[in-house]
């Protein structure tokens, strides 16, 4: 069997800088590869309307957003599927037969359910659909037999969620669905970029991101006013790198070559921390250093937005034609599904003759 990926976003809004090194820049290296036999991208929509029911238009509004986002950052029609959750019925079917295979409290100890469940507020009025979108996801990961599933260090529990269902599935009804695997960030700093605020989660709803598609003034400002070390008050006074988010970007984004261009006086981002530690280094002069790095990052992907933005209806045709090539692949392990099932009624002519004979000779 081949080595396989799925990976994707909820469509809430334009993607920033938190997706790009979490998992947006990581897809398009492994996109290009070679390694893998297939990958599929997918805008989670239905998964998005778990939270957003009451305001649909907004997740409407927001597919060609994310589409335009990915094809902007490198992702390739031609070697990556990109399609439409809401378009694959089959995703539906899936998540009811594996909701019989989960216990309510097994969900309800999922730490990213808990985490996003106290996060929204939700309590006790948490929508059904929202607190069982581990079930859903595993229907989008087993649907398309995905071996591997790169994703942030807070997706873990998720995948493992799925690894449950896996082997519950094929411990009752035998070897139908593929395990998957988690493939995490190789940068340690992308395993979760902050906010800009200095929070531990960048987030859409608290306003503390960086968009793929900002301007360059727009980018400088957020940079400018980025969270730090509060007792870095001074330039001589030493200066902490752990939670100082300017040094967790550059983790993120910086490469030796930046150095050369913007700040020759430093040989590398080590040299440029031991300064900060021991004092004498503003903070002034290392954001300015960050935006650059940043605006070199994201003008490539803002100008490739703008252009890919002139012929929408091209795009609506990716994913159209995306969703109907992913679509045909889930509806063949939809049906591996429900022969393990013994739930494949009209297909299985032995069960209708077993019948026939059973009741002709009474």
């Amino acid at each position: 069997m081949g080595k396989i990926i799925l990976t994707g976003d909820r469509p809430t809004g334009k993607l920033h800088v938190g997706h790009y090194v979490g998992s947006l820049r990581r897809r398009v290296e492994l996109q290009n590869s070679g390694e893998y036999d297939k990958i599929y991208i997918m805008i989670a929509d239905a998964q998005a309307l778990t939270d957003n029911a009451d305001n649909p238009e907004k997740v409407r509004q927001n597919i060609i957003e994310v589409a335009l986002d990915y094809l902007a950052c490198g992702i390739d029609p031609k070697k990556s599927t990109i399609l439409i959750q809401s378009q694959i019925p089959e995703l539906c079917e899936l998540s009811f037969y594996y909701m019989n295979l989960v216990t309510v409290s097994r969900l309800q100890r999922n730490p990213t359910v808990k985490s996003e469940i106290q996060m929204r507020n939700f309590e006790a009025s948490i929508p059904v659909g929202f607190f069982t979108y581990p079930i859903s996801q595993a229907a989008d990961i087993t649907a398309f037999k995905a071996t591997t599933v790169p994703a942030g260090e807070d997706q873990m529990p998720m995948v493992e969620q799925t690894q449950e269902i896996v082997h519950k599935f094929n411990s009752v009804y035998g070897e139908a669905l593929v395990e998957p695997k988690i493939l995490l960030p190789d940068n340690q700093a992308c395993m979760r970029l902050p906010g800009i605020d200095g929070k531990a989660k960048m987030s859409k709803s608290l306003g503390n991101c960086i968009y793929l598609s900002e301007e360059p003034e727009e980018i400088k400002k957020k940079v400018m006013s980025m969270f730090t070390d509060p007792d870095h008050i001074r330039v001589q006074d030493p200066g902490k790198i752990e939670g100082n988010c300017v040094f967790t970007y550059l983790d993120a984004f910086c490469q030796p070559e930046h150095f050369e261009r913007y700040l020759p006086d430093y040989a590398n981002l080590d040299e440029l921390k031991d300064h900060y530690r021991r004092g004498g280094l503003g903070d002034v002069k290392v954001k300015k250093f960050l935006n650059n790095v940043l605006q070199e990052t994201l003008e490539p992907i803002r100008v490739r937005r703008k252009e890919l933005a002139k012929d929408i209806p091209a795009i609506y045709e990716i994913l159209k034609k995306g969703s109907e090539e992913a679509e045909k692949v889930a509806a063949a392990t939809l049906t591996d599904v429900k022969n393990a099932m013994k739930i494949n009624y009209f297909d299985d002519m032995a069960l209708i003759r077993e019948q026939a004979e059973k009741y002709s000779k009474e």
